[in-house]
């Protein structure tokens, strides 16, 4: 530590002055310049580039499991402590979920149907349980209204729609997208909060086109949809406030980060650190070797 005062003051003060005031020798200060940095040190440093630069790819959104996760894929083997460490002496934070805002407007007095998932969030295969939900995506021009529809399997996202208005027809596309990429079989449980857009005709019908069965939240309970709750990216705001500057009051599209990095990309604690898209073609690779 004396040393390192040494090299950062000596362009101010004489070497010999600051050693002097250390009690460190000047012989000793050259020779830690020749050598230089311990191992420990530069095993320190070495460490502290590589969390920082997986912080800044993965868009600052990974606190230090994900991050380790990340470091261990690439044959950087890391404790989950010193990842930690490395991130609070560099003063990396994740960026915290936003605030939770309520979408759900079940004042409609339309019949609702069971809840057959009964916050039973897991799915044996893909295309068993589905879960959708809304949200509101504030931006520099107003509100837009995202509607995902995922897979519990993998906590893929299978099908979604925006739009800078809430309508039945909204959260009926992200249905109809997700059923035709996917094409699920008949008995697929498709579960909801209690919104009106989730009960209107327009998403029966693509429900009953389908052959898949409803599942409704409890009156007043986020909790029987919290898996639905999607983390958004600052970046698909600013997507949104282009758009509508373009095009105001109109349908919008996004980006590729919903298909691409969400799916591809983004590591999951439930897939054990893997993105949904990994998790699938683990599965489809032992279902084919068996």
């Amino acid at each position: 530590m004396s040393f390192n005062l040494v090299a950062a003051e000596k362009a101010g003060v004489a070497v010999a002055v600051l050693c002097r005031a250390l009690g460190v020798s000047r012989s000793g200060f050259y020779a830690r310049r020749g050598r230089g940095d311990p191992p420990k040190v530069a095993r320190a440093r070495k460490r502290d580039v590589a969390v920082a630069a997986v912080f800044k790819e993965k868009r600052e959104r990974y606190g230090a499991p994900r991050v380790r996760a990340v470091l261990r894929a690439r044959g950087e083997a890391m404790s989950r402590k010193s990842v930690a460490a490395s991130m609070r002496a560099q003063g990396l934070v994740a960026r915290p979920r936003r605030r939770f805002v309520s979408t759900t407007d079940s004042s409609h007095g339309r019949p609702t149907p069971p809840n057959l998932v009964n916050r039973n969030f897991c799915a044996a295969k893909p295309n068993r349980v589905w879960v959708a939900d809304t949200t509101y995506l504030p931006t520099q021009s107003g509100f837009v209204y995202l509607v995902c529809v995922l897979d519990l399997f993998a906590r893929r996202l299978v099908g979604w729609s925006v739009a800078d208005d809430l309508s039945a027809d909204l959260a009926a596309l992200a249905l109809r997208r997700a059923t035709a990429e996917r094409r699920p079989p008949r008995g697929l449980v498709v579960h909801t909060d209690r919104g009106g857009e989730f009960l209107s005709r327009s998403w029966t019908a693509v429900l009953k086109a389908a052959g898949a069965r409803p599942s409704a939240s409890a009156t007043g309970n986020c909790f029987d949809n919290a898996v639905a709750e999607l983390l958004l990216d600052p970046r698909i705001r600013g997507a949104c406030d282009t758009q509508l500057a373009r095009r105001p009051r109109r349908r919008l599209s996004l980006p590729g980060f919903l298909d691409d990095w969400y799916n591809d990309e983004r590591l999951h604690s439930y897939n054990g650190q893997a993105s949904p898209s990994a998790r699938e073609a683990r599965w489809q690779l032992n279902r084919l070797a068996a």
